[in-house]
Formats: structure tokens, C-alpha cells, sequence
């Protein structure tokens, strides 16, 4: 897959497989634009059939991971004199049914890929993150939070809605009564407020964040890769399950990953008291 700058944000690959994928609008506190979340969709997309890739991590650039939309830019915003990876299209909005294509085709595309990502992703969030980059963060496995941080849908400040998924997930995350408290009271809370919501597994300094989402990145890349990304899949899907559909999904996962060669290691380390070498066949 192609590494290196986009749209809006850039691209790096380090050991053993973990793609950063950093935010790099600070003067627009990292805003999104229709060109950025397609770009992002194409990117994502390339992860998920690259084997190089194990593990994406998000985080931003400056003082914010994302602070939402660039509404100044939305439509047109980098574009000019550059092609771009994607070609230009109409971002919708201009009328009801084009607020709703647009929504469809592009800003809930990008939260759904991320969701459809069989591999591990983490958001580093180092700063603000509001309604697009909240959902963004939200879509994602895990949540390691910057002391800075702060996190919030917001939409109703300007009478509008969580129209990414974001109350999905907040229902996900953290159920009816509180999803419903926190929209509608227009919350924007602190890194440690959302870490006892349940919004966010970790919060560490600033100065740590990188280290950590690095070290935590590393040790989902280290883990066998086929029975993590079938496990990630099997557990969204219980979500949306009743319990003889769970138990018949997990059973055909069961038979491949029993049959896998990381399970004849998993299980010949154990025996042989020694750390597992997972992950032959991607080498």
C-alpha cells in the first residue's frame, strides 16, 4: 500500500506491522473534509488487504486529534491543483436528499470501514476530539487518551445531530440512559470522565501517549493475527446476535483457527514451556 501524505493526514509503517495513521491539519484542529474521509476510506481499505499491516493506530497532529468537520472547507478543502487519490465529487448537503447521500456514501463510510476492519485499531487520542473525530475514536477497538483530551459529540450546540453513528456507539459503549444524558446535556468531557464512562480504556500524559499506543499497538501485533481478527469479528458480531447465532458464528471461526498453524505453535510453546512464535505465515 501506498505510505506516506494525504489528503488531511499521513501514513508511516513501523515494526511488526503497526500503521500509524496521523491527522495532520493542526491550523484546523485536524477538521475533516469530504476529500480527507474518502482518501481515508481508500487507505483503510489497502490496510485491510495488505499483509504488512497488523495493527492501525490513529492520533493527531497539535493540540487536537479532531475537532470535527472543517465546515469552512468542507467540499473543496486541499484540492486544489492536486488530483488527489480519489477524484472529486459533490459532498452532498446542498438539499435534504443530498445531506443524505453524502452521509451514506462518505462521512458513514468512513466510520463504517472502520468497524469492518478485521484487523486491530487504536485511536491515540492526544487532544480534542468532537463530533467526526469522537465518532472516528469511537468506531475504533480500543482508546488510549492524552490528560489533555477532551471528548464530546456537541451536536446540539448547533441544533444539529450525532448523523456519523455516533449515538450507535455511545449506545454501545456506555447504554440508553447515559447515551442519552450525555447527548442531550451536550457533554464534552475530560479524558478521565470518559475513562469512567467506559469511553476510554487508558489515560496517560501527554508526553506518554505516543509510547503507550506504540507498546499496546506492539502487543496486538505480536498475537496471532488470524484468531485475534476472527475473535474481533465474532465478538461484533454477538453484539448483534441472539445466542444460537453467536454459538454457530464462533463455531465456524473455531474451525479454522483450530487447524491453524499458530495453534499447532500455540499449543507445542505451551507443552515445551517456552513464548510462542506466532505469525510464520506472514513472514
Amino acid at each position: 500500500m501506498k505510505i506516506g501524505k494525504y489528503k488531511g493526514y499521513e501514513t508511516s509503517l513501523s515494526e511488526p506491522g503497526i500503521l500509524w495513521v496521523r491527522f495532520n491539519r493542526p491550523d484546523r484542529k485536524n477538521g475533516m473534509t469530504s476529500v480527507m474521509k474518502r482518501e481515508l476510506i481508500e487507505t483503510l481499505t489497502q490496510a485491510q488487504m495488505t499483509d504488512a499491516v497488523r495493527v492501525i493506530v490513529f492520533i493527531g497532529s497539535g493540540d487536537s486529534f479532531c475537532a470535527g468537520d472543517d465546515l469552512k472547507g468542507y467540499a473543496t478543502a486541499m484540492r486544489e491543483n492536486d488530483d488527489g487519490q480519489t477524484p472529486l465529487i459533490p459532498p452532498g448537503h446542498e438539499h435534504g436528499i443530498g445531506t443524505y447521500a453524502g452521509l451514506r456514501a462518505i462521512s458513514q463510510a468512513l466510520n463504517t470501514r472502520i468497524r469492518e476492519l478485521d484487523k486491530i485499531t487504536i485511536a491515540a487520542v492526544n487532544g480534542v476530539a468532537i463530533q467526526t473525530g469522537f465518532s472516528l475514536a469511537l468506531s475504533c477497538d480500543f482508546r488510549i487518551a492524552a490528560t489533555e483530551a477532551r471528548l464530546g459529540s456537541g451536536t446540539l450546540r448547533f441544533a444539529l445531530l450525532p448523523d456519523e453513528g455516533g449515538h450507535y456507539l455511545l449506545l454501545q459503549h456506555i447504554g440508553l440512559a447515559q447515551t442519552l444524558d450525555f447527548l442531550m446535556r451536550k457533554k464534552i468531557v475530560s479524558a478521565e470522565e470518559a475513562k469512567n464512562l467506559g469511553l476510554v480504556h487508558e489515560v496517560v500524559s501527554g508526553e506518554e501517549l505516543f509510547a503507550a499506543a506504540e507498546a499496546f499497538a506492539r502487543d496486538m501485533a505480536m498475537g496471532p493475527q488470524v484468531a485475534m481478527r476472527l475473535l474481533k469479528r465474532t465478538v461484533y458480531n454477538a453484539a448483534e446476535m441472539n445466542w444460537p447465532q453467536a454459538l454457530d458464528d464462533i463455531a465456524g471461526k473455531t474451525a479454522v483457527t483450530d487447524h491453524h498453524p499458530d495453534a499447532e505453535e500455540g499449543v507445542a510453546s505451551f507443552k515445551e514451556k517456552r513464548s510462542p512464535k506466532f505469525n510464520e505465515w506472514l513472514v
